[in-house]
Parts: C-alpha cells; sequence; structure tokens
C-alpha cells in the first residue's frame, strides 16, 4: 500500500513536470501562438475522441451544456494563446512567473460564481501578488507586452478553471475537455478564416522539428496529462494536487535556465517578485485546506 501511494505521488510530479514543460515547447516551436494553439487543440480532440470511443464514453449532452462548454473552449483557447504570445513577446520565465497569478483572479472570479464572501487573507494575498508583479514590471520592463498577455492568461485560466469546476456537477471530465478542444478548434478557424492571417500554405507548412514537437504538446502534455490528472485526483487529495500543481512554474522555470541559460537569465529583482508570488500561492493552498478541515470537524 505505501509503495502504491508512493507510486501515485511520483506520477503526481511528473504530470507538474509535464505541465511546466509546456511552456519550453512553447519556445521550441517556431510558430507564432494562434496556429500553434490551433495544431495543439486539434490534434488534441483526434486523440480524445479516440480515447471516448476506446473507453465507450457518451458523448450526448443537452444543447444548453453545449452552449456552455463552447464559451469554455473559446476562453482555453484565449488562455493557451495569451499564454504562448507571452512567450513569443518575453520569455518562458516571464509567462510563468505571471501565470502564477492566477491563484488571485481565481480569488476574485470564485465569490461572484459561487455567491460565497470573499475571504479577508484572500485580498491580502491578492495585495501580495501584486507587489510581486510591480518588483517584476519594474526591474523587466523590456518585457512588458509579455507580461501583459501572462497576466491575460493567468486571468482567462483561473476564469476556465471556476467556470469548469460547475461543470463537472453535470459532466465527466473528459466530455467536458472534448467539447471544449473541438468549439476552441472551431473558434480558431472561424477566426482565421476571417483575418489577413487565414489558412494559406505557410499556415500548414511545418518543419519537422514544429510538427514533432506539436505532436509531443498535443498528446503528451495535452491529451495525456488530462486524462492522467483526472485518475491521480481519484487516488490524491484535491489539496495535495491543487498545492502540487503550484509547483509548475518552479518546475518550468529551472528547466528554462537549463535549456535557455542565455534568453532565460533575469534580474534578481525578479526572482525576488516571482518567489513572493508563489510562496504567496503556496500559502493560499495551505491555508485553504486548514479552513476545509476545521468545517469538517465543526
Amino acid at each position: 500500500m505505501p509503495n502504491a501511494k508512493l507510486k501515485n505521488y511520483l506520477h503526481l510530479h511528473l504530470l507538474v513536470f509535464i505541465a511546466g514543460f509546456t511552456a519550453i515547447l512553447g519556445e521550441l516551436i517556431t510558430i507564432t501562438a494562434i496556429p500553434l494553439v490551433w495544431y495543439r487543440m486539434i490534434i488534441a480532440s483526434v486523440l480524445m475522441f479516440a480515447y471516448i470511443k476506446i473507453a465507450k464514453v457518451k458523448l450526448s449532452i443537452r444543447p444548453k451544456s453545449v452552449l456552455k462548454l463552447t464559451i469554455a473552449g473559446i476562453i482555453i483557447a484565449a488562455h493557451w494563446i495569451t499564454f504562448f504570445g507571452a512567450i513569443d513577446e518575453a520569455n518562458i520565465s516571464i509567462a510563468l512567473a505571471m501565470f502564477s497569478t492566477g491563484a488571485f483572479f481565481a480569488s476574485l472570479i470564485e465569490p461572484i460564481v459561487y455567491k460565497r464572501k470573499i475571504i479577508w487573507y484572500e485580498i491580502l494575498f491578492g495585495l501580495i501578488v501584486i507587489t510581486g508583479v510591480i518588483i517584476i514590471t519594474q526591474s523587466e520592463i523590456k518585457y512588458l507586452t509579455g507580461i501583459i498577455l501572462g497576466i491575460s492568461s493567468a486571468f482567462l485560466s483561473s476564469l476556465f478553471a471556476v467556470l469548469n469546476g460547475s461543470f463537472l456537477k453535470q459532466h465527466t471530465a473528459t466530455v467536458i475537455s472534448f467539447y471544449e478542444f473541438l468549439s476552441g478548434v472551431i473558434f480558431i478557424s472561424l477566426y482565421l478564416l476571417f483575418t489577413t492571417e487565414g489558412f494559406n500554405l505557410k499556415f500548414f507548412n511545418l518543419s519537422t522539428s514544429d510538427f514533432f514537437y506539436l505532436l509531443i504538446l498535443a498528446s503528451v502534455c495535452t491529451a495525456y496529462a488530462f486524462i492522467a490528472s483526472v485518475h491521480v485526483m481519484k487516488l490524491i487529495s484535491p489539496y495535495t494536487v491543487v498545492l502540487t500543481y503550484n509547483l509548475e512554474p518552479i518546475y518550468g522555470i529551472l528547466i528554462a535556465l537549463i535549456l535557455f541559460p542565455e534568453s532565460e537569465k533575469m534580474s534578481t529583482s525578479f526572482y525576488y517578485g516571482a518567489l513572493l508570488i508563489i510562496a504567496t500561492v503556496i500559502l493560499n493552498g495551505i491555508l485553504k485546506n486548514s479552513q476545509k478541515i476545521k468545517r469538517k470537524k465543526s
């Protein structure tokens, strides 16, 4: 039994490592953010559909639910576009540090969606996170566009996560994911059809390395990571899963420093700001868990 528990924890850390590696692939892939996300979502949709057929998962849902999942799919597509856009405009370290602000946005969105009171320490932590962002912005002002895109990505990610939390009460995670990926592909396709970027020969002319990295991104970092994370959540407490996933920016930044030392080496102030944000996010998770335990006991 202890060995099985250790195996599950190691699997969880592997998934967090994979999540951090997503940003590395974003740096390695040479195409821009919009076509990158289109390829990611269409390949992941095909793989997810294959899994649905093998697992014999029912896809039929109400039209009202399809509409809600379509909106969520557009949000996740916009989240990925702004995230990879932040990497293009700045670097991996900036994108991941700004992505860590998502917990602050979640603390503002959750009370609106779930109609609960704002907790006092969430406001305090929010102010600390803002301080961390200000420290990073002042020291890395040359990456301002990347910082703005990274913060936008964090907000969209939090909005998506909160909405998905309410969807899980009605549908399975696999069905939710498939409809969201598919709607994301349709949304980006319509955007490309009605803009100058469009579908052209250049769009489909991928290099061998780009195709290889996209395949890893869509299969390992998207389809597999999603299905595996749902499985892990059944075996490990949600608190442990959420807290461990907060290590994603740390893993990602460390990998980036090893692989791209020249472009990823930042000022000392950046690391102070990033550490402040990540530490606050982890502390927020610890406090939330302790409050849940207290409520259960009372």
